[in-house]
């Protein structure tokens, strides 16, 4: 039962890893509201490094950020592109720490207390990759959800991107996989248990002696 735990906190975790990357990668993390607009000409769509624009005809162009100190809230970002890389640190030795860890794997011997404790760590691992990830995204939503229902301000109003939605499916991802691992590491079978050999007890032994009761007359 803890291997079938094992294994399945060890694939949601690795899905979990390869979500965060695409989210990173991922271009829309937020696009130009098209509310009240008549004639659509060009959408506009970021995410952390670089603004996109594509036209009616399907032609798009995009370009990086020149300066991280020169955009609006350069703090916010920076915190959002920080989450995002820990998370993706955090979740490469969540996955190094629950292969070792796994009692099914060879890795590490046959000691299952200290591969459990292995495993727990993996555990936290991807518990600290859910939540930079959960963080990161939902902040950055609330802020593009702010931005849009504030009548004063002037910019451009954009909406959620898909980005953020494959986000926020990581890190509940990666949430439960940390927390199975926790919860595996706590149950142990009787044969997992590594038994320790009884010590004879001291009293009670019949000292024999070396001589043969035939050599007595």
């Amino acid at each position: 039962m803890n291997t079938l735990i094992e294994v399945v906190a060890l694939f949601l975790g690795f899905v979990s890893w390869i979500l965060t990357l695409i989210t990173l990668e991922d271009q829309h993390w937020r696009e130009s509201s098209q509310d009240g607009s008549v004639i659509l000409t060009s959408n506009l769509y970021e995410n952390l490094w670089m603004s996109c624009a594509s036209d009616s005809t399907g032609n798009y162009n995009c370009r990086d950020f020149p300066s991280l100190f020169a955009l609006p809230g350069n703090g916010m970002w920076s915190t959002h592109k920080s989450l995002m890389i820990a998370s993706i640190v955090f979740g490469s030795f969540g996955l190094v720490a629950t292969l070792v860890g796994m009692k099914c794997s060879k890795i590490g011997g046959e000691n299952y207390v200290l591969k459990g404790k292995i495993a727990a760590v993996g555990g936290v691992f991807f518990l600290l990759q859910g939540l930079c990830t959960m963080i990161a995204v939902s902040w950055y939503a609330a802020n593009i959800t702010q931005q849009f229902f504030d009548i004063l301000y002037q910019g451009t109003k954009y909406e959620l991107g898909e980005a953020l939605y494959i986000g926020w499916a990581s890190a509940t991802l990666a949430i439960c996989g940390g927390s199975c691992l926790l919860c595996s590491c706590g149950i142990m079978t009787d044969s997992e248990k590594i038994p320790y050999p009884l010590q004879p007890s001291s009293r009670g032994h019949v000292r024999t002696s070396n001589y043969d009761r035939n050599a007595y007359v």
